[in-house]
């Protein structure tokens, strides 16, 4: 896919993270175009690599993205590098410069803290389930 297609077919879905992150509308879009320069620089490496996120139907229920935005920032990173931008423990621990049993706990408290906070829901419901915090 052209470098171009890939931004605007993944420009939102990226800004989301990049806020999701941050929780600042201006440091998301300073994030976002930091990325996007280096994606471009190495484009012909990680051309085959992007992937839609499974959570992206999901998008748009504000209780979960709202519960997410509470949580505390480590907590938050650690759940939206792995569950949606699918990123394994040890690339999530690389990504945040800690251990991978950091990113297991901190993923761990912060499912939890999700499960609470959307406690009206059924534990195996689907937006639970794509976050990795439903029964299994």
């Amino acid at each position: 896919m052209p470098f171009e297609a890939f931004v605007v077919a993944q420009g939102d879905r990226l800004l989301r993270t990049a806020y999701l992150l941050t929780r600042d509308h201006a440091l998301a879009e300073d994030l976002l175009q930091t990325a996007l320069t280096q994606a471009w620089t190495a484009w012909r490496r990680i051309e085959s690599q992007p992937e839609p996120s499974e959570i992206d139907g999901h998008a748009d229920r504000t209780d979960l993205w709202t519960a997410l935005g509470r949580l505390p920032r480590r907590q938050r990173a650690a759940v939206v590098l792995r569950y949606y931008e699918g990123l394994t423990e040890p690339e999530t621990a690389a990504v945040l410069g800690c251990s991978v049993g950091t990113v297991k706990s901190q993923t761990a408290r912060g499912l939890v803290a999700l499960r609470a906070a959307l406690g009206d829901l059924d534990p195996n419901d689907a937006e639970l389930e794509a976050l990795g915090g439903g029964t299994r």
